[in-house]
C-alpha cells in the first residue's frame, strides 16, 4: 500500500505553507484600493433608537460613506433568513426580523447601528466617534430560563412570551404511562451553558463591485448558502454574485452562514465603487459571533426491575439570543433528535424544547450543534440513574446498549452498524478502570478528590448527502482537484488528496487541492456537520472511477491490448499476467497531445444513501482540591468508532482539539452578563479557555465497524471529540465531589464554584 494511500498517518501537506507564513487569510488580501469599513456597537442590551446624527462623521476626513439601518431599509433587503421548526401545533416557529444595520430598536451588546467606510481604519474610527445615537432604554432579560417568566419584556412582537417555537416529538400519553409502571425513575435538571467559539482567525469580509457584478471574500465553510442569499439581499441575479473564502483560521461551525456585517459591506462597495474590508476586532468578536448552547434542561429516565430503560422524558428550553440565527431553530429540536435515545434500546420517548429570546447575542451552530446537547443531558441522566439506583455506571449502559443492527432509533434515524460493547470495553481496559479504586485512595491521602466519569456517546453525520467533484489535468503536470467543501483547519488538502491517489495512482504531491469559490465550483455542500470526509471523498471516488473508466480506451491502445485483458489496479492500468502498465499521468500527457481535451477534465456528484452515526467511549478523571475548589482533568481516555480511518493521526488531531472544547465548557468557560445585559467577557483576559497546562495526555484507540451507509466505510470524526467531553468530565466532576457530600453540579465547574459547593456541603453535614 502507498504511504500516501487511504489509512496511512500522512503528515499534513498544507502545514509547510502555514508555519512559513505562506498562509493567504482575509487580513492578508491587500486591495491597492482598498478602503476599511468599522461598525458603531450598541452599547445597551434593548432600546429604541429615537435618532441617529451622522453629519459630521461623513464630513470628517478621509470618509466615503456612513450607513445606518434607514440607508439599509431604503436600498437593499435590509435582513437575514433564517430556518423555523414547526411547532406542536402545527404552526411555524415565530420570525422575527434581524436587520443587517438595526433598524428601530437594538437588542444586544454589540448590535451594529451603523456603519462609516474611510481610507484608513484610524479615520473610520475617528469618524465613528461623530456618530451621535440617541437611545431609549427597555428593560432588559438576560436569563434564558428567565426570559419565559410571566412580565419579562418582549423582544419581538411576532414571539409573544419570548417563544421563538415550541417544539415537540414523541407519544407523552405512552411515555407517561410507562412512567407510572416504572420500577425506577429518575429525574436531573442541568444547564448547558452559554459558551463563545473564539476562532484562532476573527471574522472579516471584503467586497468590490463592478457596475454588474458583485464579489464578496470572507471567511466561512462553504460560500454558496452565503452567495445565494446577497443575491436575494440585493435582488441580483445568483450568475452576478460571487463569493470565495481564502484560508481560515478555524470555524467551529460558527462561520457557516451569513452574518449582517457581510450585506452591509457589500453595499458600501456598490455604493461607492470602492472595494471595502472590515476584520473583525476580537472583542468584536466576543459581543458577536454567534454562541453556542445555553440550554436548561429537565431529564427522566424510567428503568423495569432488571434496570432496562422502558422510557425517556427531555424537557428543554433553549436560548435563541436576541435573534434567531440561520440554523438556531433546528439545533436544539430537530439535530439533537437524531440522537435522541444514543447508545441505548428504549422507544418510549417525549422530546419537548421550547426555543426563547433574550438580551443577548444569537446562539447557532457551534462544534457538534444540537447533538454535544443532547448527548450530555442523556449521558448525565444515566450516570446520574446509575448513582441513584445505586449500580455501577458502566454496567447500567452496558444493560441497555443496542445490540442488534440495522436499528432504528426512538426518532426514526437508522444505526446501520455498531458494536458499542466492544468499544466500552476497550475504554475501560485503556482508561484502567478497575484500578481506579486505588488511584482515589492514593489521592485522598495526598488530600485530594478523585473521580471518574463516563460518556458513551452516538453522534450524527449531518448535511447535505450529495456533494460534487472536479478533476482537472492542468498545463504544469499538476493536478487540480475542485471539491465543494472547506477546511477551516482539519486537514483537507492531505486527506483529499489521498483519496484521489489511493483510487487513481496520481501523484500525491502532484495533486493541489482547490475549494471555496463560487467561480471555480458550482455547486458544493460546505464543511459542517462531520460530513465533509465522508461527503467529499465518496464524490472524489466516484469521480475517479468515471475517470479511470474514461481513460481506458487510451489504455488499450497505448499497451496495444484488447479491453478483456487490461485491469485497472495498484494506481495503473496493467495487461493481466505481465508487467506492462501505464500510468494515468501517462495517458493525460497521451490525450494533451492527441487533443483529446475531453479526457483532461472529469466532474460529477455523488449522492450518499444514508447517514452514518460515529459512536464512541470518552471516560475522564478529574482531581479536586477541596481547600481551594480547583479541578483539573488528569486522565482521558477515549476509544471511537469512525468505520474506516481516512487518516488515522487527523482523526486523532481531531479527537484531541474536540476533547479540549469539551473540558473547556466543563471546567471554565461561561458567557456571563451582567443586570443590565453588558457582556463580562469581552476578551481572554475574561473568558477563559483551557490552554495546554489544563489538559492532559489524551489516550485515543480505535475500534473501527465500517459503515455500510457510505462506499467508503467512513463514519466522520471533526465533531466527535467535543459531543463526548461534556458528559464525560462532568460526570467525573460530580463523582469527585460526591465523596464531600455534594450531590448536583452544573458546567462549568470553576473553583469559585466547586468551592461554593464543597462549603455549603459541609455546612448541610453540620447542621
Amino acid at each position: 500500500m502507498s504511504k500516501f494511500g487511504i489509512s496511512q498517518p500522512v503528515r499534513r501537506k498544507e502545514d509547510t505553507r502555514f508555519l512559513t507564513g505562506a498562509g493567504r487569510y482575509l487580513d492578508d488580501i491587500k486591495a491597492t484600493d482598498a478602503a476599511t469599513a468599522v461598525f458603531l456597537r450598541s452599547p445597551v442590551a434593548h432600546a429604541e433608537i429615537v435618532s441617529i446624527d451622522t453629519e459630521a462623521a461623513k464630513a470628517a476626513p478621509g470618509v466615503i460613506g456612513v450607513w445606518t439601518g434607514a440607508d439599509l431599509d431604503e436600498k437593499i433587503r435590509n435582513s437575514l433568513n433564517f430556518a423555523v421548526v414547526q411547532n406542536r401545533d402545527g404552526s411555524n416557529g415565530a420570525a422575527g426580523r434581524r436587520p443587517c444595520l438595526a433598524s428601530g430598536r437594538v437588542r444586544h451588546v454589540g448590535e451594529a447601528v451603523a456603519m462609516v467606510a474611510a481610507e484608513t481604519e484610524a479615520e473610520a474610527r475617528d469618524a465613528l466617534e461623530l456618530i451621535d445615537v440617541e437611545y431609549n432604554e427597555l428593560p432588559v432579560v438576560v436569563d434564558t430560563d428567565r426570559a419565559l417568566a410571566e412580565g419579562a419584556e418582549t423582544l419581538h412582537p411576532e414571539a409573544p412570551g419570548n417563544i421563538a417555537f415550541d417544539w415537540a416529538k414523541g407519544d407523552d400519553d405512552a411515555v407517561q404511562a410507562a412512567f407510572a409502571e416504572a420500577a425506577h425513575k429518575v429525574s436531573i435538571d442541568i444547564v448547558d451553558n452559554k459558551v463563545i467559539a473564539h476562532s484562532m482567525e476573527t471574522r472579516g469580509c471584503m467586497a468590490s463591485w463592478d457596475g454588474t457584478d458583485l464579489r464578496v471574500s470572507y471567511g466561512g465553510q462553504g460560500p454558496w448558502g452565503v452567495r445565494d442569499e446577497l443575491a436575494e439581499i440585493f435582488s441580483l441575479d445568483k450568475a452576478n454574485v460571487h463569493v470565495s473564502h481564502p484560508d481560515i483560521g478555524g470555524g467551529f461551525g460558527t462561520k457557516t452562514f451569513i452574518y449582517p456585517e457581510y450585506p452591509a459591506v457589500a453595499l458600501a462597495a456598490k455604493e461607492t465603487g470602492r472595494t471595502v474590508r472590515w476584520i473583525a476586532e476580537r472583542s468584536e468578536g466576543a459581543l458577536t459571533d454567534v454562541m453556542g448552547r445555553d440550554h436548561y434542561t429537565t431529564c427522566e429516565a424510567a428503568f423495569d426491575k432488571d434496570l432496562k430503560l422502558t422510557a425517556m422524558r427531555f424537557d428543554a428550553v433553549a436560548g435563541m439570543g436576541a435573534y434567531c440565527s440561520t440554523f438556531a431553530q433546528f439545533i436544539p429540536s430537530e439535530l439533537a433528535l437524531k440522537v435522541l435515545t444514543g447508545a441505548y434500546d428504549v422507544q418510549t420517548v417525549y422530546f419537548a424544547c421550547r426555543g426563547v429570546f433574550s438580551n443577548t447575542t444569537p446562539v447557532d451552530a457551534y462544534r457538534g450543534a444540537g447533538r454535544p446537547e443532547q448527548i450530555y443531558a442523556l449521558e448525565r441522566l444515566m450516570d446520574h440513574a446509575a448513582r441513584e439506583i445505586g449500580v455501577d455506571p458502566a454496567e447500567l449502559r452496558r444493560k441497555n446498549f443496542v445490540r442488534e443492527f440495522p436499528y432504528t432509533s426512538a426518532s426514526g434515524e437508522l444505526y446501520d452498524v455498531g458494536d458499542f460493547d466492544r468499544v466500552m470495553d476497550r475504554a475501560l481496559k485503556e482508561a484502567d478502570y478497575e484500578g481506579f479504586a486505588a488511584r482515589r485512595k492514593a489521592a485522598e491521602a495526598n488530600g485530594k478528590a478523585l473521580g471518574i466519569g463516563l460518556c458513551y456517546y452516538v453522534e450524527s453525520i449531518l448535511g447535505d448527502q450529495n456533494e460534487s467533484a472536479h478533476i482537472e489535468f492542468a498545463e504544469d503536470g499538476g493536478v487540480n482537484l475542485y471539491v465543494g467543501t472547506k477546511s477551516t483547519g482539519q486537514g483537507h488538502e492531505t486527506v483529499f488528496a489521498q483519496f484521489l491517489h489511493s483510487r487513481s495512482g496520481i501523484p500525491f504531491e502532484k495533486i493541489r487541492i482547490i475549494e471555496g469559490d463560487t467561480d471555480r465550483i458550482a455547486k458544493g455542500g460546505g464543511t459542517g456537520g462531520s460530513r465533509s470526509v465522508t461527503m467529499q471523498g465518496s464524490a472524489i471516488n466516484a469521480v475517479a472511477d468515471t475517470m479511470i473508466e474514461a481513460f481506458r480506451p487510451l489504455a488499450e491502445d497505448e499497451l496495444e491490448a484488447a479491453a478483456a485483458d487490461i485491469v485497472f489496479e495498484d494506481g495503473v492500468f496493467r495487461v493481466s499476467g505481465t508487467d506492462k502498465t501505464v500510468e494515468v499521468m501517462a495517458l493525460a500527457d497521451k490525450a494533451r497531445k492527441e487533443g483529446k481535451a475531453e479526457l483532461l477534465n472529469h466532474q460529477g456528484e455523488n449522492t450518499v444513501p444514508g447517514r452514518s452515526f460515529p459512536n464512541g467511549c470518552h471516560i475522564a478523571e478529574v482531581e479536586v482540591d477541596p481547600e481551594v475548589g480547583s479541578m483539573r482533568v488528569v486522565r482521558y481516555t477515549v476509544t471511537d468508532d469512525f468505520g474506516i480511518l481516512m487518516n488515522p493521526m487527523l482523526a486523532e488531531g481531531q479527537v484531541h482539539g474536540g476533547v479540549a472544547q469539551g473540558i473547556g465548557q466543563a471546567i471554565m468557560e461561561r458567557v456571563a452578563y451582567d443586570e443590565d445585559g453588558q457582556p463580562l467577557m469581552v476578551s481572554f483576559m475574561d473568558y477563559a479557555m483551557p490552554r495546554a497546562n489544563d489538559l492532559s495526555a489524551i489516550t485515543f484507540t480505535h475500534e473501527g465497524t465500517p459503515s455500510t451507509a457510505n462506499a467508503i466505510g467512513m463514519k466522520g470524526c471533526g465533531e466527535a471529540g467535543t459531543v463526548g467531553a461534556l458528559a464525560a468530565v462532568t460526570n467525573a466532576g460530580l463523582d469527585a465531589l460526591a465523596t464531600l457530600g455534594v450531590n448536583h453540579v452544573d458546567m462549568p465547574m470553576t473553583p469559585v464554584r466547586v468551592w461554593e459547593w464543597i462549603e455549603a456541603a459541609k455546612a448541610k453535614k453540620a447542621a
